[in-house]
């Protein structure tokens, strides 16, 4: 059996539209309802029509991502009992409607984080990129973090402070809306915003964090399990701290701590590797093998990684990532289990006509499409070589 094959798609506002999916080979739909709030409950008559937008193209709704989690929750304070029941409520009526994996994340303040959306490749193409001078400049001087200085090395706060000093208003800026870029469709926050939020992790451990996933897990797998639900925790996106915040789900021993302290059929991981390849020590295919069937979901990227930790994100059959070993490992798990596993070819880079488009970064189409072409013809030469 193979892997179903499935796109990201932001919704009816998306510069990629259904019929443009409809010819790149995927078989499914991964999105959300991102104009609901976060932490509100998705209405069954919005999922419902969203499912009816899908449908009506020949596709399926397989995978939600994300329900986002409230940062209350995170930081199990204010609201958070209350936000816990909306998050069982949207999994109810997401059940109702037939849609069966969630995939959310645990990462603080932000979501996958990224100091430029358009990296300029050998060959003319655009890609992701993270450089932790870029960071630190962000985070020293434009955010002005209290002691964020001690969270770099030397080498990376004077290199942030000599390119502040040369930079432009302008250049400034434009880092400050890379960095706050988050999730497209949805808000952005002001740097006061971000500044409100990093406070209400002062002082906040790893042990600490970590527990509040812990027990928000454990309000909610009875409810995903009662309706058939698989849940799909998303890795941290870079794997590090960031902003002097901890950052829980960067490992192996994150993931599989996670399985033993919750070990509901629901919790399952989002198994993304271009997030986990982005930290040296990750051995990937290892990774896949340990989790076995708690991989609910997956992710495939590239990245290329320098000694500093800078990482763009590659091709996605090149890179620092094995990707034949990791799909190896994938497919042999696939076939211990009774339903295909989604994947989705994460990001792509901007090239051919997409570079004259407006498009959102990472998920312009001619990219991602060269990325499942490339995918799914792995997968199929791994698939007869173990005639699968």
């Amino acid at each position: 059996m193979q892997l179903k094959q499935t796109w990201r798609w932001f919704g009816p506002e998306d510069p990629v539209t259904l019929q443009d999916i409809l010819q790149t080979g995927a078989q499914g739909i991964v999105t959300a309802l991102h104009h609901v709030p976060h932490g509100e409950v998705w209405a069954p008559a919005d999922i419902h029509k969203r499912k009816a937008e899908i449908q009506a193209k020949g596709l399926s709704w397989d995978v939600v991502e994300s329900v986002t989690v409230h940062e209350d929750i995170k930081t199990r304070t204010g609201e958070y009992t209350s936000w816990i029941e909306k998050y069982q409520q949207t999994l109810r009526n997401l059940a109702a409607e037939g849609i069966k994996i969630v995939t959310y994340n645990f990462m603080p303040v932000n979501d996958w984080t990224r100091t430029s959306l358009d990296h300029p490749m050998a060959d003319g193409s655009k890609a992701l990129y993270f450089n932790w001078v870029d960071m630190a400049m962000f985070d020293i001087h434009i955010l002005q973090r209290p002691g964020a200085e001690i969270d770099y090395p030397l080498p990376v706060v004077q290199g942030a402070e000599e390119k502040f000093k040369s930079s432009s208003e302008k250049e400034r800026e434009h880092l400050a809306w890379i960095v706050r870029f988050g999730i497209p469709g949805e808000r952005k926050l002001s740097l006061a915003e971000m500044r409100e939020k990093i406070a209400m992790y002062s002082g906040m451990g790893h042990d600490a964090l970590r527990e509040n996933l812990h027990y928000f897990l454990r309000a909610i797998t009875p409810v995903a399990d009662e309706v058939g639900i698989q849940l799909a925790i998303h890795p941290d996106d870079p794997p590090y701290d960031i902003l002097g915040i901890p950052r829980i789900m960067k490992n192996r021993e994150d993931y599989l701590q996670l399985m033993r302290a919750v070990p509901a059929k629901s919790n399952g991981a989002c198994f993304c590797t271009g997030s986990l390849g982005a930290s040296s020590p990750n051995d990937l295919p290892e990774m896949a093998r340990a989790l076995g069937s708690r991989i609910h979901f997956i992710h495939l990227r590239n990245v290329t990684k320098d000694a500093e930790g800078n990482f763009f994100e590659a091709d996605h059959l090149g890179g620092d990532v094995d990707m034949y070993a990791v799909m190896k490992e994938l497919l042999t798990i696939q076939q211990t289990v009774s339903a295909p596993i989604p994947f989705r070819p994460d990001h792509g880079h901007q090239m051919l006509d997409d570079l004259a488009k407006t498009t959102n970064p990472g998920y312009s189409c001619i990219g991602r499409m060269r990325g499942l072409a490339e995918l799914r013809g792995l997968e199929l030469g791994i698939c007869r070589e173990n005639k699968w």
